[in-house]
């Protein structure tokens, strides 16, 4: 049995970096994981730190994970491979475009300095796409990383500034005495805390539950592959407007891609199947056609909490002091979640968060009924 001021359950980008920036603060933190740190979808998504795209609300937190990004080799001692090439947003019909402009419209002010491109503008800055797309929406300063290292990083950076990370420690039960938290381990350690952070990822609605707060997530499972390495082509991270796939290639040459969704084999396990493999390699070619005959080397998948309007839950527990939650990132958790552990941060330290939150609350579900 240990005592520590926090508790967190979860060891993703958003539970290793809270655990991060609260040891930097001197909070004395034990995170508690089920298998290893980042191996779940905050180290098995495609790796994209994009602020395009995202709902409103979640800009200023956006922004503010975009400092973070900077710093990266001082917080966690290694660059994770990330490099700000530009997310390139792509129109397949004159409606997408139109829906670029208008986000463009309603995005001013939260610094993401979109440039829109016609046909001709796209074809003579990207020659690669294919001809399919009509247009396309250019965030210079987005980019993207290699989760695979990034995610587990921050937990060592956590741990070399003092913060006990327990990996393969699954949670079995929490519970509250009035005073503090007993968070209860399928391996016998007990951990008290004053302060308890769900950052369970898909799993995070079992703790909710226990205190009177279900809601309803379902887990999802991103259809990922990688190619074997091509002439080095794509300068830039691309997505598509109205969704369906994703690429970039990194400086090996590989491309990553990512689209649809993929299937579970258990609680903990997932692939993501044939047909969705398929569907993605016609996009492909159809999107950016020196893929055409590339080989896929690898699949894989994982598993991600989606709840229904896709709006992750960050802040207070409505029924239990000293519970936060931050979970349900719906796959976009990455490039968002080190100002998510910020942000847990100054609510344990200072009260309360610098950046809103209110859009987050787990309180929009109260009227909802979870079978």
């Amino acid at each position: 049995m240990i005592e520590v001021d926090v508790v967190i359950i979860g060891g993703g980008i958003v539970g290793a970096s809270a655990a991060l920036f609260l040891s930097q603060a001197g909070r004395r933190v034990a995170l508690l994981e089920r298998d290893f740190c980042g191996s779940h979808s905050s180290g098995v998504n495609y790796g994209g730190v994009r602020r395009q795209g995202r709902p409103l609300s979640q800009l200023p937190l956006s922004q503010r994970a975009h400092d973070i990004w900077g710093q990266l080799p001082r917080l966690i001692g290694i660059d994770g491979e990330y490099q700000r090439s530009g997310h390139l947003k792509l129109a397949r019909s004159a409606e997408d475009l139109r829906a670029l402009h208008d986000y463009a419209t309603s995005s001013q002010g939260f610094g993401l300095d979109l440039q829109l491109l016609d046909r001709a503008e796209l074809r003579a800055r990207f020659p690669w796409v294919g001809a399919i797309a009509v247009g396309a929406s250019l965030c210079p300063d987005d980019g993207h990383a290699n989760p695979r290292l990034v995610s587990p990083a921050f937990a060592q950076a956590a741990r070399r500034h003092g913060a006990q990370i327990h990996e393969q420690c699954a949670v079995s039960t929490v519970e509250h005495n009035g005073q503090r938290f007993a968070v209860h381990s399928e391996t016998g350690l007990v951990v008290h805390a004053p302060w308890l952070l769900n950052c369970a990822g898909a799993w995070a609605s079992h703790f909710a539950a226990q205190f009177g707060e279900a809601v309803p997530m379902h887990a999802g499972h991103p259809a990922m592959l990688v190619t074997e390495p091509l002439p080095w082509v794509m300068n830039a991270s691309t997505g598509v407007e109205g969704g369906g796939i994703y690429a970039r290639q990194v400086a090996r040459g590989n491309c990553v891609l990512g689209g649809g969704q993929g299937f579970a084999l258990d609680d903990a396990r997932a692939r993501p199947g044939q047909n969705a493999v398929i569907d993605i390699l016609r996009q492909a070619v159809e999107l950016y056609p020196f893929l055409q005959g590339a080989q896929a080397i690898r699949t894989w998948s994982g598993t991600e909490g989606y709840l229904p309007d896709r709006q992750p839950v960050i802040g207070h527990s409505s029924t239990q002091a000293g519970l936060l939650h931050a979970f349900g990132f719906a796959g976009a958790g990455f490039q968002i979640g080190p100002a998510v552990g910020q942000a847990l941060t100054e609510i344990i330290c200072n009260g309360a968060s610098t950046t809103p939150l209110d859009a987050f609350s787990i309180t929009r579900f109260h009227s909802i009924s979870v079978a």
